[in-house]
């Protein structure tokens, strides 16, 4: 059979990237997800009664616990770094099993997991057995229009599936669904494409034709057809040498409760301006709008403040606090506008890390 060059492309670009790719297993034990979520053991009426399904008739994994879930993941460093996304490893009692394109099982450890991002960072060790690395790209040099190619465990199942298609869309935010159980995250500057990306594919590399990763496949729109979305690739890069530098991923953390202002939301709060960020408590005892001992009360943010530029960059629906966050060092102090009883005034805020 004779290939186009095109078609050679890909196939070289596919060979190059697949032996870093990983499946990720996640197990727990039986009585363990009875006590934490027994409803999700249920069988379905007439089967076993409402009963909890017998744990001989689950599926599990290859040390003996309840196989709860899975994803990808992909080795960045020979050492044993896997990149993947936060919600695919959320659970901090489970057990995370990866497993090589090779067909090698390794128990994992996770390293991080990004408080802004969906990004997640585990270790697996090998041994004497050699991982292969993905070189990481550069994501802020993505066209729009690109070829790029999406590589995971589709469904959880199909491990090494193989997707092709463009770079459809860039800079996107969203709120959407990450996986089929029901998780959402609140997604930023997302690469949008129509490779086809489904669950189980989730935290799998989204690699351009050099072979390079330039994001981590993240989120599916269920119902909507040719539409998935990655991780800008150097966000995850940052992570990556902050916990070679630090022993962990350090982000500056602010200590409010928000919502971003529309049109809408103006007027329901009859507010002077439709864009920035409302300081408000949520309905829930101990959640209060301005953490105590937080950077925001150290810098006399209150309740009911609007804040509407921050290191002098305007606070939009698209352009959160996080997203401006995302740029500002550690231990920086930055002018942050706000909007109090009619009046504006700027206050200057350090950039603490998170702690809390």
């Amino acid at each position: 059979m004779q290939f186009t060059n095109h078609e050679e492309h890909i196939i070289g670009t596919v060979r190059k990237a697949m032996p870093a790719v990983v499946s990720i297993m996640v197990g727990k034990d039986y009585e363990e997800i009875l006590r934490e979520r027994p409803y999700e053991l249920m069988g379905p009426q007439g089967d076993h009664g409402g009963l909890p399904v017998p744990e001989e008739e689950l599926p599990h994994t290859p040390g003996g616990k309840i196989r709860i879930g899975g994803g990808s993941g992909f080795i960045v460093d020979p050492s044993g770094l896997v990149l993947t996304n936060k919600h695919v490893v959320h659970d901090h009692t489970a057990e995370y099993l990866v497993t090589t394109s090779s067909e090698d099982t390794y128990p994992a450890r996770v390293l991080a997991r990004d408080p802004l991002n969906d990004v997640a960072v585990l270790q697996i060790d090998a041994g004497k057995n050699e991982l292969f690395a993905i070189a990481l790209g550069n994501s802020d040099a993505v066209q729009l229009g690109q070829s790029v190619i999406a590589v995971g465990t589709a469904l959880g199942e199909f491990q090494n599936t193989v997707s092709s298609g463009i770079v459809s869309g860039l800079s996107r935010f969203i709120t959407a669904m990450t996986d089929a159980e029901g998780h959402s995250e609140r997604l930023r500057g997302l690469i949008q494409t129509d490779a086809a990306i489904n669950p189980g594919n989730s935290g799998g590399p989204l690699v351009n034709l050099n072979g390079e990763a330039i994001g981590i496949n993240s989120a599916v729109v269920f119902g909507a057809q040719n539409i998935g979305f990655a991780i800008p690739i150097n966000k995850a890069h940052r992570d990556l040498e902050e916990l070679k530098q630090y022993g962990r991923i350090r982000r500056p953390f602010l200590g409010i409760r928000y919502i971003l202002l529309n049109p809408m939301l103006k007027k329901r709060f009859r507010l002077p301006v439709e864009q920035g960020a409302f300081v408000l408590r949520e309905g829930v005892p101990g959640r209060p709008a301005v953490m105590p001992d937080s950077a925001a009360a150290h810098a006399g943010i209150q309740e009911t403040d609007i804040i509407v530029e921050l290191d002098n960059t305007a606070i939009t629906e698209k352009m959160g606090i996080e997203d401006v966050l995302e740029k500002v060092a550690i231990g920086a102090t930055v002018p942050m506008k706000i909007i109090r009883a009619g009046q504006e005034q700027t206050l200057a805020i350090v950039a603490e890390e998170r702690t809390i």
